[in-house]
């Protein structure tokens, strides 16, 4: 084999070792972009939906939804592609939840409260008292928590989003479908309610 064929079989070779090796890096950025948004992603769901399962469940379906029909964008694209895809999925469990309830009330003999039964041992305390500091800053996550849960729903994911997750202004448009002036105003009146309302508490 002359020197000339061997050297245009390994340029042949090459760029396929490269896409494999792009593919592979790109993977594993994903793999580590859904394990750096997890736990922001179900807190935000669970401030909204107050339910453990629920939250996980919201989360893990816009993960799905982000692998599916995302995965292969722009690394830079994926964190407002996904919050916009979590919001909607906090939405959609919210009309559900409302149609449920609305179809429960009219069944006879049943109410909606009866349709997710409690765990009896959820209310029974913890028998070890626990330090004043945690209690403390329990109490005040329970305050803030239930405060910004109370915000209207688009000041909501605009304080979250902008808070918690740290998306800058583009992003949060991005992710809320709306303009940056939109999320600077629904931002604004956010801040402001809870202010008030945790001046009040």
């Amino acid at each position: 084999m002359s020197a000339t064929l061997t050297y245009a079989m390994r340029l042949d070779e090459e760029p396929a070792i490269d896409l494999e090796e792009q593919t592979l890096d790109h993977s594993q950025a994903f793999e580590r972009f859904l394990a750096g948004v997890e736990r922001r992603a179900f807190r935000i769901a669970w401030i909204v939906v107050r339910n453990d399962d629920d939250a996980l469940d919201i989360v893990q379906d816009a993960m799905l939804q982000l692998a599916r029909r995302y995965g292969e964008r722009p690394a830079e694209e994926w964190r407002p592609l996904f919050y916009r895809i979590l919001q909607n999925r906090i939405r959609d469990f919210q009309r559900r939840r409302k149609v449920r309830a609305r179809i429960l009330s009219w069944w006879p003999g049943r109410s909606a409260q009866d349709e997710e039964a409690n765990d009896p041992y959820e209310g029974v305390p913890d028998p070890d008292p626990l330090p004043l500091e945690r209690l403390t800053t329990d109490e005040a996550m329970r305050v803030l928590e239930n405060s910004v849960a109370s915000l209207p729903a688009r000041q909501r994911e605009a304080f979250m989003l902008r808070n918690f997750e740290g998306l800058s202004v583009a992003e949060t448009a991005l992710a809320m479908g709306c303009t940056e002036g939109s999320v600077k105003t629904h931002y604004s009146r956010a801040v402001h309610t809870l202010r008030e309302h945790l001046e009040r508490e």
